[in-house]
Order: C-alpha cells, then sequence, then structure tokens
C-alpha cells in the first residue's frame, strides 16, 4: 500500500487543469495590470498633448511690424533719468505715443494703424528704455495687435478684419510672435496684454506662507504624538481628528478662514497672507500623517543606542530621529504644498479673485494665485484667453512637477539605510 501511495502519479488530470486554471488566472491579471497602465499613460499623454498644443499659442501674441525713426521724431532720453518710472513719463510728455501712432500710420494706413494695442506706445517705450541706443537709429519694432485683429487673423472673429489681417501677414507687417512679457505681466481686460506674473508672485507668496506656518507646527505636532504623548483616550482622539482632517473638503478650510482670518485681519482680504493662512490649515494634516510615518519608520535601536551613550531625550529626537526621519517629512510636505498650490475653492472664499492688474508688493497687498487666474481667464468667452488659459495651465503643470521633481531629489538625498 505505501509502495504504490510513493509510487502514484502526482500530477493528476485534476491538478493539471487546477494548475492551467491558475496560470491563465495569472495571465489574465498581468495583462490588466499593464491594459491600466497604458491607459493611464494614454490618457496622460493625451492630456500633456493637449494642453500642449493649445498652449503654444497662449505663449504667442499677433503682432504688427512698424519701422520707426525716432531721430526724426525728436525723441531724447536724459541719461540723468535713473527711475524708470520718470523715464517713461518722460518718454509719453514728449508724445511718444503720437509718434508711434504716425509711423503706423505711414506703415500700415489708417485701417491697418486703427488695429494696433492702445498699448503699443508702451511696448516701444520698453525697447528704448532697456536700449536707449534705439533713439538715434532707424529700427522695426514688433508692436501688439488688437484683439480683433488677432482673432481675425487666427480665423475667427470679426468677418470684415480678416481681409486686412491677410493683407497684412501676406505683406510680412502680421505675425504671431513669442511673447516673453506673458511671464512679466499681470491680469488684463485684453488678451494680446495679460500675463501670469502678478498671479506667479501671487502664488510664491502665499506658499511661503503656508510653508511657514504648516512646517514647523506639523513637525513639532507629529514629534510630540509620536516621541512624547501618553497613549490615552485623549490623544487617541486627536489622531482620529487629524486624519479626519487630512480628508475634509478644501472648501471647509476656505469657510473657516472667512469666518476667523478675514474677521481678524478685515483690511487684508484677498493678501496672500490670508490665504497662506488657510492653506496651512489645510496642509497641516498631511505634513503631520507624513512626519509621524518618518518618525515611525526609524529603527528603535536608534534611539536605544543614543540612549546608552548618554544622550537625553530631547538630544535623541533632534540630533538621531528627526534627521533620519527627515526625508519622508520632506517628501511629504513638498506634496502637501503641491496639493494646496493647485487648490482654488479656499482661495475663492476668501476673496482672491479679484482682477489684480498689478503684482503684489508683499505679503499683506491684494493678490491672486495662479489656480484663480486660470479659473477667471476661463470663464472669459474669448479665443485669446482661451489660449492663455493653456498656457497658463502648462506653466502650472511645470511648477507642480518641479516641486515633486524637488521632492524626490530631497528623499533621495537624505536618505539612510540602516
Amino acid at each position: 500500500m505505501s509502495e504504490q501511495a510513493i509510487t502514484a502519479p502526482t500530477r493528476t488530470e485534476a491538478f493539471e487543469a487546477r494548475l492551467k486554471k491558475r496560470y491563465a488566472s495569472e495571465r489574465r491579471f498581468k495583462a490588466m495590470g499593464l491594459g491600466a497602465i497604458l491607459v493611464s499613460v494614454f490618457i496622460l499623454v493625451f492630456l500633456l498633448g493637449t494642453m500642449t498644443f493649445n498652449g503654444i499659442a497662449g505663449f504667442q501674441r499677433a503682432e504688427l511690424a512698424v519701422p520707426m525713426d525716432f531721430g526724426e521724431a525728436g525723441i531724447s532720453l536724459d541719461p540723468s533719468i535713473a527711475d524708470e518710472k520718470d523715464k517713461f513719463r518722460s518718454l509719453e510728455g514728449q508724445g511718444l505715443r503720437e509718434v508711434v501712432q504716425f509711423f503706423a500710420e505711414q506703415e500700415l494706413g489708417a485701417e491697418g494703424a486703427a488695429e494696433l494695442s492702445p498699448q503699443a506706445w508702451r511696448v516701444a517705450a520698453d525697447e528704448i528704455v532697456a536700449d536707449p541706443s534705439l533713439l538715434r537709429q532707424q529700427t522695426t519694432l514688433w508692436l501688439p495687435a488688437t484683439d480683433d485683429l488677432a482673432t481675425a487673423y487666427s480665423g475667427d472673429g470679426q468677418a470684415d478684419l480678416q481681409p486686412l489681417a491677410q493683407q497684412l501677414a501676406g505683406e510680412g507687417k502680421l505675425s504671431d510672435n513669442f511673447d516673453p512679457g506673458f511671464f512679466s505681466r499681470s491680469d488684463a481686460t485684453d488678451p494680446q496684454q495679460v500675463g501670469i506674473w502678478g498671479a506667479l508672485k501671487g502664488s510664491i507668496l502665499t506658499m511661503i506662507v503656508t510653508l511657514l506656518l504648516a512646517f514647523p507646527i506639523g513637525v513639532l505636532a507629529a514629534l510630540y504624538l509620536e516621541e512624547y504623548a501618553p497613549k490615552n483616550r485623549w490623544t487617541d482622539i486627536i489622531e482620529v481628528s487629524i486624519n479626519n482632517l487630512a480628508a475634509v473638503p478644501s472648501i471647509i478650510f476656505g469657510l473657516l478662514g472667512l469666518a476667523v482670518f478675514l474677521w481678524i485681519f478685515p483690511n487684508f482680504r484677498s493678501a496672500p497672507l490670508i490665504g497662506g493662512m488657510t492653506l496651512a490649515l489645510m496642509t497641516m494634516p498631511v505634513i503631520v500623517i507624513s512626519g509621524r510615518n518618518a518618525i515611525k519608520a526609524v529603527p528603535p535601536s536608534i534611539r536605544d543606542g543614543a540612549m546608552a551613550l548618554g544622550a537625553s531625550p530631547v538630544q535623541v529626537v533632534f540630533h538621531h530621529v528627526l534627521p533620519l526621519a527627515l526625508p519622508g517629512i520632506l517628501t511629504g510636505t513638498i506634496i502637501g504644498m503641491a496639493r494646496a498650490l493647485g487648490e482654488t475653492a479656499p482661495l475663492l472664499m476668501i476673496g482672491m479673485r479679484a482682477f489684480v492688474a498689478t503684482p503684489p508688493d508683499g505679503f499683506t497687498s491684494p493678490a491672486t494665485v495662479l489656480p484663480v487666474q486660470i479659473f477667471l481667464w476661463s470663464d472669459e468667452i474669448d479665443r485669446g484667453f482661451v489660449e492663455r488659459t493653456s498656457a497658463a495651465i502648462i506653466v502650472l503643470l511645470i511648477f507642480l512637477l518641479v516641486m515633486n521633481g524637488l521632492a524626490i531629489y530631497l528623499r533621495n538625498r537624505f536618505e539612510k539605510t540602516w
């Protein structure tokens, strides 16, 4: 009986069928996983491709070529003037606006000159201030066209302007050129004149306030809960509350900022200070949770070894545990900051959706942020704003990718192995 049990075949038909079924199930699982990855990559490539295709035009603007001779016009610039605003006032007082319009009519005709942007003379003034030698020579400046002509040049807009746009383009006097001023100007009512610097500077100031408030408080809270807090009912309630706060919708924090911070600081509505304080409330639970996980991942042997060498509990925490947990803490902090950078709802609640034509001077100046600027531009029906919205989205995505890349670098830079 024992010999038959030993020599009996172990791979029976039922066993082979089960094994075949198991291998088929594993192949299906691999195929589904690969399919999920391919679908995700396709959606990501489609999103980035669409944004890039639509956003390329947003980094350009329609401009008219206008030959000018400022020496003939009698325009000059006193070298003793140091302040740029005084230089602009001097050029405006000498009739630079009228000079630009005169040369435009000579080159483009009355109909074409009428489609030159009213702010074109400021572009000429920028060129003169940057290079005063232009006042002593003949030069050709590319000046912004009106939004109507730009829309007609793109194939939309007023039909009566399309022949003029085609004529000027055929003569080489109208073209879509890269607009570096898009990165240095602020919001405007004309899509030909808008820029993202005001919103980008507001975002930077808001993120600075958020980081200065959320990071130290979040890290210290994580250290206390993990290293010092007694394990009792109250700490359990605190831990549950922190976990719940991390999942609260962001607009709730906006309502809290509206009810508390604007009540305390009523004169700072739409200021980066209030926006940063509101986003700090939203980011802090994320930093606490990631900080606790990073601190918990430090091996107990590190603490025991430091204590055995005579280190005090505070020295153990700040000289050994915290430096080793820093990569995880920084990674969680930057990811939380990246989430805060893309938030719109809390900032809308505290009034950071105002039309701000100049960049904020400081943390208490009226400002807006890049996500809110994108939201406001997306509500415009003008095609030019649609293209500018896509360009601003690309800038925001690049900003987010840089922050996530920084998180990866810091994690690899400070990561320790035991």
